[in-house]
């Protein structure tokens, strides 16, 4: 039986709901049990990588300013950035979603038409999940991943180089964006500039896009690790400034950062220049990059640099792994000083 889209969750029923998202799931190689058991069987290989991650509405985002369509893709990437950053390859997904009986059918099916594009993409089957009731909406991913060869965030040395990909800032851009009325349609194309205007258009785009659809660089990441380019690594998920100490504290070294070197986005730059804002501060600090952090050793520089040509993915060495307590000092013209982290923290920001 085909539901009519336009109903309501409340007048579709569990049940209902159920089966049209089980209709809507593709086999996949290696997915023994998929969805409609209580338990889906898969096939996995001798190191499972398992992550999770959710999208809770009021603090990753809010429903009148994110298309269905994005926040279905971005909820599947953030997990993809975890298990790459770890030098895996993602195979499996379930996916729990609580929602508002009020939301449509349609609704949900922009969610997943974004969710399964994302998985066909990287090559992810869904093969379970779970729905319920809730005042807001949440979207939880579960992914699981195979790896060879780990890359953990513990191994860093000092003399080892601080490595990101990618440029910083364009992501956290994007968020100051949505708070200004601008706005992406279920295409990822520009519906509204917010209060920027027409000239400003193709940065706030491409901030906007960097924020609403990231594209981690996930070959790239896999690469490096089953080449043991790497001595640590993570994803550039809550900020340059809190993610580095985070490799810091693991691996008992400290680091200094040059500020010269930091990778700032220089469409997020511009915006961020014309409103009086600190385009460096917003690439240190704003997180939602999904970027790799790595300590590389100097001997495998180049080889690092040479694998992310390949890749069509820009690399930058921003400082170096120092002896001593896990702090992270910032160099520039006017000496060091200790660089306070200020990334993400979900018990201590606000909403989105």
């Amino acid at each position: 039986m085909t539901l009519a889209v336009s109903r309501t969750l409340a007048e579709t029923g569990e049940k209902a709901l159920l089966r049209h998202i089980q209709g809507r799931i593709p086999t996949a190689p290696g997915v023994v049990v998929g969805l409609g058991d209580d338990a889906a069987a898969v096939e996995t290989s001798a190191f499972t990588l398992v992550t999770t991650d959710s999208l809770v509405e009021g603090v990753h985002f809010h429903r009148d300013a994110v298309p269905p369509r994005l926040l279905g893709r971005k909820a599947l990437t953030v997990n993809l950035s975890d298990v790459a950053a770890m030098g895996g390859i993602a195979r499996y997904a379930t996916v729990g979603l609580c929602l508002p009986p009020d939301l449509t059918l349609a609704w949900v099916d922009s969610l997943y038409d974004g969710l399964l594009e994302r998985a066909a993409e990287s090559g992810v089957a869904v093969v379970g999940g779970n729905v319920t009731r809730g005042r807001e909406i949440v979207v939880d991913v579960t992914l699981l991943g195979d790896s060879g060869r780990l890359l953990l965030r513990t191994g860093a040395r000092p003399g080892d180089r601080v490595v990101v990909t990618g440029r910083l800032g364009a992501a956290a851009e994007g968020v100051r964006l949505l708070a200004e009325g601008a706005r992406l349609d279920e295409d990822a194309e520009l519906l509204a500039t917010g209060v920027w205007t027409e000239s400003s258009a193709p940065a706030v785009l491409w901030c906007l896009r960097a924020q609403l659809d990231p594209r981690p660089p996930l070959a790239l990441a896999r690469s490096i690790a089953e080449r043991g380019l790497a001595r640590a690594g993570m994803d550039l998920s809550d900020g340059l400034s809190l993610d580095l100490v985070e490799i810091c504290s693991r691996s008992g070294v400290g680091a200094v950062v040059e500020a010269s070197a930091v990778p700032v986005d220089p469409r997020a730059a511009g915006l961020e220049r014309a409103r009086g804002g600190d385009a460096l501060s917003l690439a240190l600090h704003g997180g939602e990059d999904y970027q790799l952090l790595l300590a590389v050793g100097a001997e495998e520089l180049g080889d690092v640099a040479e694998l992310a040509r390949v890749w069509g993915v820009e690399v930058a060495v921003v400082g170096e792994f120092v002896p001593g307590e896990p702090v992270v000092l910032l160099r520039d013209a006017a000496g060091e000083r200790p660089l306070v982290p200020g990334g993400h923290d979900h018990f201590r920001a606000g909403p989105a």
